[in-house]
């Protein structure tokens, strides 16, 4: 059973940081990509960030130069670093663990809320 538990998130000024946190149950070496994505009311689920086994990793536009993604194995955690906040930041955050083999297969944790106030 995959567990994965998110922190970090809260209220914050635009401008202001936040560091979210997605603790895994096991090794994250397992998961061929771990991320993060948001969502908002009425709104589909969408990625942020990113990051392969290799270390590589990916950023949806809107956050590439504020966000950073990382991770340390040894924890089994994976960081969302979020800086110069903007209201439209503002959702759910929620890790996800994704294996794909022999088949694609998500996982996901229980959520943050991020609310960044103007």
């Amino acid at each position: 059973q995959v567990q994965l538990l998110e922190s970090g998130g809260g209220l914050v000024q635009a401008g202001g940081s936040l560091r979210l946190s997605c603790a895994a149950s096991g090794s994250i070496l397992r998961f061929n990509v771990m991320g993060w994505y948001r969502q908002v009311p009425g709104k589909q689920r969408e990625l942020v960030a990113i990051i392969g086994t290799d270390g590589s990793t990916h950023y949806t536009d809107s956050v590439k130069g504020r966000f950073t993604i990382s991770r340390e194995i040894a924890k089994s955690t994976v960081y969302l670093q979020m800086n110069s906040l903007k209201p439209e930041d503002t959702a759910v955050y929620y890790c996800n663990a994704k294996v794909l083999v022999p088949a694609t297969y998500d996982y996901w944790g229980q959520g943050t809320q991020v609310t960044v106030s103007s």
